[in-house]
């Protein structure tokens, strides 16, 4: 009889499951663990450059052949394991094969998606299939969103009072010398351009999820301009054009719903440190969203990456040195009432002004293929440790809902590319 095995990392052989697959060496300690993906030759391949620059000698490591177009493949694979870590996307077009797969088998998902129409659509298609066969299907498991997601749930934890809203403010930069080369792979920009061409599905697919929509408890959180100044960062902010507010909102009427507990508000920013560059991203971001509305214009910007992104986008990815020189912080502002025995119930309406507020950072250094590796395989970690902290038996959820009374938190913070949580202002 074949070993089943804890976790087996799909897509291994792809630029984010190469890094997986290193991480997975310390994250995964004492778990029995393999990769998957349709070319055996670059899969041994992988478990050779990994064993060398960890040194460490990988070439033992289960490998498992399946390919997205194979349906049996698929079903073989997720037979042989408990999680299946799913590093193979765009989850647009790839995603949905792997879920089906995994509820069939009756095996835990967990990716790096950051596209809210997959996600949602997965939600919509297997939420109800995924909790009757006692399976977790968790998407958005990696940078940005875990540190959003989390962050709310680490607010929540620490606040000593009811959190009425959220300003989560996203800033990145690379420490020690020039920001030459490629600052993303490929694969990155290919999800943002199909995801904000086909942005419009959202209204449907969301009319079909969420029927009836989430209360609107008082006072409203505006919006800020387009381009502001904050002075809780001090630089220039814009709105995020990422899925974190539409992944956060996920996991806050799930608890809403589930939970009774009062959904918190919450809007995203990016932040730069001049005018002059939040201007120019500005500029660039309304001539990308208008060519990807067109087919020409999205064979344009995928055809020449480097040229539409300014070489920040590449197909062969960013260099390690600087990976690892690149950080990151998400500052988070919660405002609120402190705890009293007139606000105990979290739903009821409160009239009076918010006067207590709570600061947090959320910090890590490589963010996009180093603190997100880690973020996903720390949840594939919690599901096998901690499914009876979990909510109900399974479901396709969002990462603060699946997560929010584990101690993935604490889990993150263990490794050198996880993410530190940490309270900055308590008033």
């Amino acid at each position: 009889m074949v070993e089943k095995l804890d976790v087996i990392i799909f897509g291994a052989s792809g630029f984010t499951g190469t890094y997986t697959v290193y991480e997975a060496i310390s994250v995964l300690t004492n778990l029995r663990w393999g990769i998957a993906g349709r070319n055996r030759t670059k899969l041994e391949a992988v478990l050779e450059d990994v064993g060398v620059k960890a040194g460490k000698n990988l070439m033992s490591t289960p490998i498992i052949i399946a390919d997205i177009d194979d349906e049996m493949s698929l079903l073989q694979m997720t037979k042989r394991c408990r999680v299946l870590v799913n590093c193979c996307g765009p989850y647009r077009f790839y995603g949905e094969p792997v879920v089906r797969a995994c509820i069939e088998s009756g095996t835990h998902h967990v990716d790096v998606s950051g596209e809210p129409q997959y996600m949602e659509t997965m939600q919509l298609r297997y939420d109800r299939e995924a909790q009757e066969k006692n399976v977790y299907i968790v998407s958005a498991c990696g940078f940005d969103s875990i540190p959003a997601d989390m962050g709310m749930i680490f607010i929540e934890k620490n606040f000593d009072g009811v959190v009425n809203s959220v300003e989560a403010y996203l800033q990145s930069g690379v420490k020690g010398g020039p920001a030459d080369g490629a600052a993303i792979h490929y694969g990155t920009w290919e999800s943002a351009v199909y995801g904000l061409a086909y942005a419009h599905e959202l209204r449907g697919i969301r009319s079909q999820l969420y029927p009836e929509k989430l209360p609107k408890f008082q006072p409203l959180l505006k919006h800020r301009p387009l381009i502001f100044r904050s002075e809780i960062v001090n630089g220039i902010c814009l709105p995020f054009p990422g899925s974190d507010r539409s992944v956060v909102m996920r996991s806050q009427r799930f608890l809403y719903e589930k939970e009774g507990k009062r959904p918190i508000q919450m809007h995203a920013y990016v932040v730069f440190q001049s005018w002059f560059t939040a201007i120019c991203v500005t500029c660039f971001a309304i001539m990308f969203g208008m060519m990807t509305k067109f087919s020409f214009g999205r064979c344009l910007l995928l055809k020449y990456p480097k040229f539409f992104s300014m070489g920040m986008i590449s197909h062969e990815g960013p260099s390690e040195s600087r990976m690892e020189r690149t950080h990151f912080s998400l500052t988070m502002k919660a405002l609120g009432w402190p705890k009293s025995e007139r606000n105990s119930n979290s739903l009821k309406e409160l009239r009076e002004t918010p006067t207590k507020t709570l600061t947090v950072k959320i910090s890590g250094t490589n963010p996009g293929y180093g603190s997100t590796c880690v973020a996903l395989l720390c949840t594939a970690v919690t599901i096998l440790k901690e499914s009876e902290k979990m909510p109900g038996n399974g479901g396709v959820l969002p990462p603060g809902a699946a997560f929010a009374k584990t101690s993935l938190i604490s889990e993150l913070e263990k490794h050198s590319h996880g993410m530190k949580f940490e309270i900055l202002a308590n008033k």
